[in-house]
């Protein structure tokens, strides 16, 4: 008999009310699963204390899935998925809602990336995890608190804390497809008032294809290397001064598309995934003796990136005579300022009867995106300029209407205005201005036992189809023409969502539990698609009518021993179209959304064994997905399991582990289009392979 995972999995879920993903503390015997702080609100709080749906993948956790990268690690929280199309899974989908690519047009996106305080919004290559302290996966709107990046989810990093006492970390790892990395993290106090952490990692692999038409199997490389310091100056007794400094510097391969939709390609000039990024942010928290406090916060981040591939997948001489020979490039910088001052009670004022907690709060972002294509097919130099100016206001009041009742609400208000311009003359200059805000209730049964229930909106600004406009002329899309002037811009979308949750905090039965459902409302919903005609692609973003979706999310973190840990983290999820029209005619009202599961699960387990050894298993699963809403092809579901034994000597850990163990092949991404001249350019399915075996050896110092 054959089980299929979801049903065996919550099988084992309702066994036990599933859960949040804390991790075992070896520091208490009356406390041994750890609490977990979640640093991504507007405050600091206990995850039990937050009336969202969160995950947060501790340090540990993570390290322990040997993830290098966001892609490894991000599975592990329920109604996530992943996008790749370059070296990395680095488009990220929650709920299924999310970018899945990006080629000339810049996106707004729907899941935003935060790190140390600084926004990486639409540069998922950043998601490095060396000396990552934590990751929190915030699901739903989150636009109260981000504003229009996060109108599906955020995803907030944190390097690991400063700390008076020095310490730091050493990490090398060695694995198959000749990768290996190295991790040094050093922290200290360099007096009583100012603090200090930085860390230095690099990472390479030849990566996972073999082109068999060049002979080489590093055409997917990868080459990483990240800096990170943090510090903190403590000026005064009410003055505190945080400096922050991030440097990305990627070197990857792109050459993932084989015509034979294997792991072996045939292009003869592979492509590039590159980032040269530096980032800084600088924050002032001042503590007034009159009961409030003020954050004032500034950032600036500069990026210049690669995107470039063969376009044809093959060598010129496959097939003469049929064949075309194509490359394309993208080359982008971004240049993008951030500030924002906040002011929030520093303990809660009387409101009548009720202690009121409050917070209010202005941002401005100021965003430069450069392109330059360089595509064989183009008749001149391709360049283009997109300027995002975006001003908002918000606030926020929490209020404790009785001992177990809790009540928060905040709205923000934020105005975009987008200046687009390029090499062909075309220019558009969409704006307008979109709200967002939270509202929830909390009713506290015990200490750290709580359920809630939730009414969050949230939004993402439109733009302009420049690709589009830019290809209306094309004598090969002749047919197009009408169909393509008529999708020149698109509005903004907004999302609402309705929540119902339970969440726990157990220490005597040393459990940690979390448990929610959702309904989501989207309305003038974007999407991606594109027209396709001999072998020529403008991709564009269209406004659905609206959509939605709804579903149940379930996590749970459990030591029902002291050497045995057990964790559980389950996603149902459906979507639908409600109305989009493709350029065939074909109605799409009614069909899942594209990158959006059915069901998906991450399950393990730890056990500790004499002599200081440790074993830890995982299975991480999902159903199939439509890769697109430009056709109905769709991947296969999967099931991936991971495992680790490792041994530790004193402040030494030594583990050897294996990722994806059984070998099973499974997509990231795919196209439908006729690409290859041996076949006369019959449409197919094209798809891009997640990783394989991996197995590896791994040493980590900790000091």
């Amino acid at each position: 008999m054959k089980l299929n995972p979801i049903t065996l999995a919550l099988f084992t879920a309702l066994a036990v009310p599933a859960a949040a993903v804390p991790t075992a503390s070896a520091e208490s015997d009356e406390q041994n699963i750890e609490r977990i702080t979640v640093q991504g609100e507007f405050r600091n709080r206990g995850i039990e204390d937050v009336a969202a749906s969160v995950s947060v993948l501790s340090a540990e956790d993570m390290q322990q899935r040997q993830a290098e990268h966001l892609e490894a690690a991000l599975l592990m929280a329920p109604n996530v998925n992943l996008a790749a199309g370059a070296s990395r899974a680095s488009f990220v989908q929650i709920r299924g809602i999310g970018e899945r690519s990006q080629f000339v047009d810049p996106i707004n996106p729907s899941v935003g990336l935060m790190l140390d305080g600084i926004n990486y919004s639409g540069l998922g290559s950043a998601g490095l995890l060396f000396d990552i302290g934590q990751v929190e996966v915030f699901r739903g709107p989150q636009s109260t608190r981000f504003g229009a990046d996060a109108m599906a989810g955020m995803i907030y990093m944190s390097s690991q804390a400063l700390e008076m006492d020095a310490n730091g970390q050493f990490e090398a790892m060695l694995a198959n497809y000749n990768s290996r990395r190295l991790g040094l993290a050093y922290g200290a106090s360099a007096s009583e008032d100012f603090l200090w952490r930085g860390s230095l990692f690099g990472y390479q692999s030849d990566g996972f294809i073999e082109n068999i038409h060049l002979g080489r199997k590093d055409t997917q490389n990868h080459d990483e290397i990240t800096l990170r310091l943090n510090a903190r100056w403590l000026l005064s007794e009410q003055w505190t001064a945080d400096f922050t400094y991030h440097h990305f510097n990627l070197d990857n391969g792109y050459d993932a598309w084989s015509l034979d939709r294997n792991r072996q390609t045939l292009s003869d000039t592979p492509g590039k995934d590159t980032l040269d990024s530096h980032a800084g942010r600088i924050a002032l928290n001042y503590l007034s003796d009159a009961g409030f406090e003020l954050q004032l916060m500034t950032s600036y981040l500069t990026a210049d990136s690669e995107y470039s591939f063969d376009e044809d997948w093959a060598f010129e001489g496959i097939r003469p005579g049929w064949e075309y020979n194509s490359w394309d490039a993208y080359y982008r910088q971004r240049d993008q300022l951030e500030l924002e001052a906040r002011i929030l009670s520093a303990a809660p004022i009387q409101f009548g009867s009720i202690a009121t907690d409050w917070l209010v709060g202005v941002y401005r972002q100021e965003r430069t995106q450069d392109l330059d294509r360089d595509y064989t097919y183009l008749s001149a130099p391709f360049s283009s300029q997109y300027d995002t100016e975006r001003t908002a206001v918000y606030g926020e009041l929490q209020q404790q209407l009785s001992d177990r009742l809790r009540l928060t609400y905040g709205v923000r208000w934020e105005r975009y205005d987008n200046d687009y311009r390029d090499s062909r003359g075309i220019t558009a200059a969409p704006k307008d201005d979109a709200w967002g805000g939270r509202a929830s209730l909390e009713y506290q049964l015990a200490p750290m036992q709580s359920f809630y229930t939730s009414l969050t909106r949230g939004f993402k600004g439109g733009g302009v189809n420049g690709e589009a406009l830019g290809r209306v002329e094309d004598r090969n899309l002749e047919d197009h023409r009408e169909f393509l002037q008529s999708r020149a811009t698109f509005d903004s979308e907004y999302l609402t969502n309705l929540e119902f949750g339970y969440k726990a905090f157990l220490p005597e039965q040393n459990l940690s539990v979390q448990l929610n459902a959702f309904y989501s409302w989207r309305d003038d919903m974007q999407v991606n698609a594109y027209v396709e005609r001999n072998a020529v692609f403008v991709t564009y973003v269209d406004n659905a009518s609206d959509g939605n979706n709804y579903g149940v999310e379930a996590q749970l973190d459990w030591l029902p021993t002291e050497a045995l840990r057990v964790f559980v983290n389950l996603g149902w999820l459906e979507t639908e179209f409600n109305d989009l029209v493709l350029r065939d005619g074909t109605k799409l009202r009614g069909r899942d959304q594209a990158h959006a599961p059915n069901w998906q699960l991450h399950v393990g387990g730890e056990y500790s064994l004499p002599q200081n050894w440790m074993l830890r298993l995982e299975l991480d699963g999902r159903d199939r997905f439509y890769y697109s809403n430009s056709h109905d092809q769709q991947s296969s579901a999967y099931g991936l399991l991971h495992a680790r034994l490792s041994k530790t000597v004193q402040n030494w850990e030594f583990s050897i582990w294996a990722r994806n163990l059984l070998d099973k092949d499974y997509t990231t991404r795919g196209f439908y289009f006729g690409n290859d001249p041996r076949k006369d350019y019959v449409a197919e399915n094209y798809i891009q392979f997640g990783e394989p075996r991996r197995v590896g050896v791994t040493a980590r110092y900790r000091f």
